[in-house]
């Protein structure tokens, strides 16, 4: 999950994983596998940033899980 700001500053937490695409109007616009659409202040380097880094958190962690894992056997 990722978080961002809509246009009227209130904080929205998308899951990063039904990102569709973004697009770089004016604002930015996430479209979501859903067809729902939201428009964010961050800029579209902004949210591929933090997808980017949610995905690699995510990795890490089940490359330490199967780590732990190993190690019980």
């Amino acid at each position: 999950m990722i978080t961002l700001t809509r246009l009227d500053g209130s904080k929205l937490t998308v899951n990063a994983d039904l990102i569709e695409f973004l697009e770089p109007t004016p604002d930015t616009v996430i479209s979501l596998v859903s067809g729902k659409r939201v428009i964010v202040r961050e800029q579209v380097a902004e949210v591929v940033h933090q997808v980017v880094e949610y995905r690699r958190r995510v990795l890490v962690g089940c490359f330490v899980q199967e780590q732990l894992g190993q190690g019980e056997r």
